[in-house]
């Protein structure tokens, strides 16, 4: 059911904490859903040379949020920007189709921390304006509402 990468973030997540006076947080997810991650940037010259996370979750929100930190980590604003669902479900050897919301939170929950980065420091990164972060994501849980 889950990759062996996947159980390894999961059991040994890195970057797990705060950064102390971090430069931008994001903070995802929703109640109903259950996972809750939450960025923290520390950016210097553009790149970002440290990234911490802390997620309230499943098993595969963590092993995203573990996954996320560690692709961004020493990227430029830019190339974070770029980073993907889809990328962190690849770097993960896959996710089971119920669980391809939590890649989705790992990648909006990086760009949220690099929208509140922008905003802090009154600074235009191009592509930021189109972003959209969606709280209340299209998830598939077994539990039906009645």
């Amino acid at each position: 059911m889950y990759s062996e990468k996947v159980m390894d973030h999961f059991m040994n997540p890195r970057n797990v904490g705060e950064i102390e006076n971090a430069d931008g947080i994001g903070e995802v997810g929703n109640v109903k859903c259950g996972d809750i991650m939450k960025i923290y940037l520390k950016i210097e010259e553009n790149i970002i040379k440290d990234v911490k996370f802390k997620t309230f979750g499943c098993g595969s929100a963590i092993a995203t949020s573990s996954m996320a930190t560690e692709m961004i980590i020493g990227k430029s604003i830019e190339e974070a920007l770029k980073l993907t669902n889809k990328a962190v479900a690849e770097a993960l050897d896959g996710l089971p189709p119920v669980k391809m919301h939590c890649s989705v939170l790992a990648e909006q929950a990086v760009k949220s921390a690099i929208i509140d980065y922008a905003k802090k420091n009154n600074i235009h990164i191009d592509g930021l304006e189109d972003i959209k972060i969606d709280d209340d994501h299209d998830h598939h849980h077994d539990i039906e509402e009645e």
